[in-house]
């Protein structure tokens, strides 16, 4: 099962490779199980580890004065998992962000964002992942609650309400629980019942089995969500690409209707004006030869062969003028020569020799002879630059429109294991 869901998964994210995440956060949805999970966020050295290892009741994550989590840490207890992640100020390249990233966007039901109260307002950094992540419940209704830590460490209660209204100014609306780690454990340790109660660790813990409580449902509306989002987003790409072709190919045949209109209009112009000059009552003089004598005289023969050749001129310039319109008059680079003047269509299919009647009557009036032309200049036609990039446009986008078919279809499979 997990080779078919990757498979469909590369047939998504190749055409909406901006979903990539979210297509990893469905296959956490799909593999998590019944275990919630937890995840504390904030800066470095702002009592994120202290404060886990005081909601599951034990030594569980490293806590030091110095950087100590620089890799994503799990602990599960009483079937939560739990994660403490590197700071928002991790190393970017160690790799500490990127844990930081998974543990927040990928792994967890609920974040706990906390900021140490000691530090005052939030910084940029901190404004802009609360926005986030308040956008993104508003989303997908994942939960974060909002832990203002270390209260133990300000002056007093006034100094306390002082960093609230300060942090309620830059993040209106928000319910943070004020915290004290060291007062918990104190309470803790000395079986002080008041202690706990001041160190605000209580009232987190109840609204965490509020928030854990809410997650079987926000997993099922973030997983609906996501799988609902990128339906709709492959079936507007779908019809999207299908139109794209659809549109192309309409190019495409509408281009090759206006040839084929063009060339048959002026070959039968051709072949009138040809019939008109061949329709000439005598002998044909053209098939006589000249002596060596006549070579400087103006002899019935030169003078039909000129008329000929005046006749087939403008033939092949009514005709060049069509191939030009439709951008087929040059050889295709196969077929091209190093004598550049015969690299055109033209000769390609006329030749370059004189015409006598007999040639002119069978190549432009007679039906053969059109249709003959029509063939090998179409051929031509399909084999111009412009026409072979239209056809490999053509090409990519049916690839496109098909690769958006599979997508389709892969998220028939991922919406079936969902």
């Amino acid at each position: 099962m997990d080779e078919v869901r990757s498979r469909s998964e590369g047939a998504i994210v190749s055409v909406l490779p901006e979903r990539a995440h979210d297509l990893a956060r469905l296959r956490v949805l799909a593999g998590q199980g019944d275990w919630p999970v937890v995840t504390v966020v904030g800066k470095y050295n702002h009592g994120k580890s202290r404060l886990l290892n005081e909601l599951i009741g034990a030594n569980a994550f490293a806590v030091a004065d110095r950087r100590e989590t620089v890799a994503l840490s799990a602990h599960v207890h009483e079937q939560v998992r739990w994660l403490d992640a590197p700071g928002l100020d991790a190393d970017v390249a160690s790799g500490d962000d990127e844990h930081a990233h998974r543990a927040v966007w990928l792994e967890s039901d609920i974040r706990l964002f906390v900021h140490a109260a000691k530090e005052g307002e939030l910084d940029a950094r901190e404004r802009a992942l609360l926005q986030a992540l308040r956008d993104d419940g508003e989303r997908t209704r994942r939960q974060t609650l909002f832990v203002l830590s270390q209260v133990d460490q300000l002056a007093d209660e006034a100094a306390q309400r002082k960093v609230e209204a300060a942090i309620e100014a830059q993040a209106p609306g928000l319910a943070w629980l004020a915290v004290s780690s060291t007062r918990h454990r104190q309470g803790v340790d000395g079986a002080k019942k008041l202690l706990l109660e001041k160190s605000g660790i209580p009232a987190l813990k109840a609204a965490l089995v509020q928030a854990l409580a809410r997650v079987p449902a926000a997993r099922a509306h973030e997983a609906a969500l996501l799988l609902g989002e990128m339906r709709g987003q492959l079936q507007r790409l779908c019809a999207e690409r299908q139109d794209a072709l659809a549109g192309l190919r309409r190019q495409q045949a509408q281009q090759r209707t206006r040839f084929d209109q063009d060339l048959a209009a002026v070959l039968g112009q051709v072949g009138g004006d040809i019939q008109t000059v061949l329709d000439v009552p005598g002998p044909d003089h053209s098939l006589t030869p000249d002596s060596f004598a006549d070579q400087f005289k103006m002899t019935p023969g030169k003078l039909e062969r000129n008329r000929l050749q005046v006749a087939y001129s403008k033939a092949c310039i009514k005709i060049g003028a069509i191939l030009t319109k439709h951008g087929a008059m040059d050889l295709p680079p196969a077929q091209q020569t190093q004598v550049k003047s015969l690299d055109s269509v033209m000769v390609a299919v006329l030749g370059v020799s004189v015409k006598y009647r007999k040639d002119l009557q069978r190549l432009f009036c007679e039906a053969a002879g059109r249709a003959a032309l029509a063939q090998d200049f179409t051929r031509y036609f399909e084999l111009s630059a412009d026409r072979q990039a239209l056809a490999a446009r053509i090409g990519q986008a049916r690839s496109d429109a098909q690769a958006a078919e599979r997508a389709m279809a892969a998220m028939a499979v991922l919406e079936a294991g969902a």
